[in-house]
């Protein structure tokens, strides 16, 4: 399977950013820039085989170096929200770039979102990708460690764009990455009759800052019961500025790639399976989005023009010590699969 590598643009400095796209024998298509090591695009076939986009974005570097919402964002050193924008690790406190009010998110003012990581293409019979790696230095957005990140993305025949991630570090440190990629399978409009399962009996309840208060509940009896088929719009009205929920997964085996999402879209006759080895994923539905925001085609991203669905460890997990640990230490390996699988119905 082969990669196409070419110029995406220039960054302020004079970099060039590029462009791998990564193409199968299904009518599959993706694009990442080893900008923010972004998945810019996402094109897979509809129920009668017209290739179509799936993923909102722009179209070209410009657009991904002003202010966005994170489309098709590699986000860390640590995904989601962190209180206070500080943690103490180790009897040491660390202060970090708060970006979201008095908090901290997606890794800081310039996370990893906003950096020009090193590439690497490579093919193969039945798949083919791009390996991307950084160093994350010592103090970077307030974060102790140099933290030695790589990102793999492999498009297969089997219909799996698999991304793998590993970090390593030289001190104790937060570690949790994720994509922060919107969906819309149907290519337009919003996402509200989009069908969601979700295989997820749990969730981290958040405070009006969005920051989990410690308790893990159940979503039996609310609207943040996906483990039935529900669609996007059907309780949206019950739920409070709309999802934006991280939920727990019910993983068969701690640590195996599990099934976290199936969505689905009748128009299209298209789904999108999300698999991960983390323990819960964020749910969220474009809220924020509000039409100012001009995208790829020219098209105004209006509210819930997409849907993310990433995974992760849980928010504010490092000033949370019931919750599971996301301290990286030297000697050990971070590792974090996810695998986006499309499909017709």
């Amino acid at each position: 399977m082969p990669v196409a590598e070419t110029r995406f643009g220039e960054l302020p400095g004079g970099d060039s950013a590029m462009l791998y796209t990564l193409s199968n024998a299904a009518g599959v298509r993706a694009a990442i820039t080893n900008f923010g090591a972004i998945l810019v695009s996402l094109q897979t076939p509809d129920r009668r085989g017209e290739p179509g986009e799936i993923t909102l974005g722009f179209d070209d570097l410009a657009g991904y170096l002003g202010d966005h919402p994170y489309f098709g964002a590699t986000v860390g050193r640590f995904a989601n929200r962190i209180a206070g924008a500080r943690f103490t690790l180790d009897g040491k406190v660390y202060a970090l770039a708060a970006n979201d009010g008095d908090n901290h998110l997606h890794g800081g003012i310039e996370g990893f979102d906003k950096k020009l990581w090193a590439a690497e293409a490579f093919e193969a019979a039945d798949s083919a990708g791009v390996r991307l790696s950084r160093c994350s230095g010592d103090g970077e957005e307030g974060y102790p460690g140099n933290l030695d990140v790589t990102l793999t993305v492999t498009l297969t025949d089997e219909n799996e764009l698999r991304l793998e991630f590993t970090a390593v570090t030289d001190a104790p440190t937060p570690v949790n990455l994720t994509n922060h990629t919107y969906f819309n399978l149907a290519g337009k409009g919003d996402v509200l009759r989009h069908t969601v399962r979700l295989a997820a009996s749990r969730y981290t309840p958040v405070g009006p800052d969005l920051i989990p208060t410690g308790e893990l509940a159940s979503v039996s009896g609310t609207p943040l019961d996906f483990r039935e088929p529900h669609r996007i719009g059907e309780r949206l009205d019950q739920v409070e500025g709309g999802y934006d929920h991280n939920l727990i997964l019910d993983t068969p085996e701690a640590g195996g790639l599990t099934l976290a999402a199936r969505v689905e879209e009748e128009e299209s006759g298209r789904s999108l399976e999300v698999y991960t080895t983390e323990p819960a994923v964020q749910f969220y539905t474009g809220n924020f989005l509000d039409g100012t925001l001009v995208g790829r085609g020219g098209v105004r991203y209006g509210k819930h023009a997409g849907l993310c669905l990433e995974p992760q460890k849980y928010p504010d997990s490092p000033n949370q010590p019931a919750f599971p640990s996301c301290i990286l230490r030297p000697g050990e390996r971070y590792e974090h699969t996810i695998v986006f699988r499309p499909d017709t119905l």
